[in-house]
């Protein structure tokens, strides 16, 4: 069986081929859907919803040339809520540092704004939707549910790892005196906050 995710991203999809073994898990490229996504809501749960549905819709529309045995489609929406910054950047993690910013924009803003804080406590939250199309269920009434994965941690003092991608020179998680770019890819899939809510979807399909 395959599921559509809605993401180019190679980090994330080989995560995800990871943690959801048992489904070919197909790239947004490899069903030629090459638009950007819109990601307007103020949540990470509207984000992901919005981006799900976006396929969803746009597999409806062209689905006589969609690969055979495609049951569903997911995306997700990812967050860093720091707390001695007010929660932020929250929803706006992926453009922390500007619309046209990359990975090490946003952890070099994140550093300048956390220099000389003693509280560096944060959160990584992620929100994965899915929406359901096979049977019993069909593309004219799907079904639609959020998993919600998150880790606690800190605020590492600079940059270390060359693991992972994103925020993960720069995140320890909680127990851990490495960032996630430090420890083995395998490892950190078991304990990330994108790894807990798409574990939360794998046993929704085992149930």
């Amino acid at each position: 069986m395959k599921l559509i995710f809605a993401s180019n991203n190679i980090h994330k999809l080989e995560e995800a081929r990871a943690i959801l073994s048992d489904f070919e898990i197909l790239s947004l490229a490899e069903i030629g859907l090459h638009a950007d996504i819109p990601e307007t809501a103020d949540t990470l749960e509207g984000n992901s919803m919005q981006k799900a549905d976006y396929v969803f819709e746009w597999y409806k529309a062209h689905q006589c040339s969609m690969p055979n045995d495609v049951v569903g489609c997911f995306a997700d929406d990812t967050g860093l809520c720091i707390r001695s910054l007010d929660w932020m950047p929250g929803v706006y993690t992926a453009r922390w540092a500007g619309e046209d910013c990359d990975p090490a924009d946003n952890r070099a803003k994140t550093l300048r704004l956390m220099k000389g804080k003693t509280d560096r406590f944060a959160e990584f939250r992620t929100v994965v939707t899915l929406i359901l199309w096979d049977k019993p269920h069909s593309l004219s009434a799907p079904h639609k549910q959020q998993f919600v994965g998150a880790v606690e941690g800190q605020i590492s003092e600079e940059e270390r790892g060359e693991h992972g991608f994103g925020y993960d020179p720069v995140f320890c998680p909680e127990g851990q005196v490495l960032t996630f770019a430090q420890l083995p890819t395998e490892y950190k899939n078991t304990i990330s906050h994108r790894a807990r809510a798409m574990k939360k979807l794998a046993d929704f399909f085992c149930k």
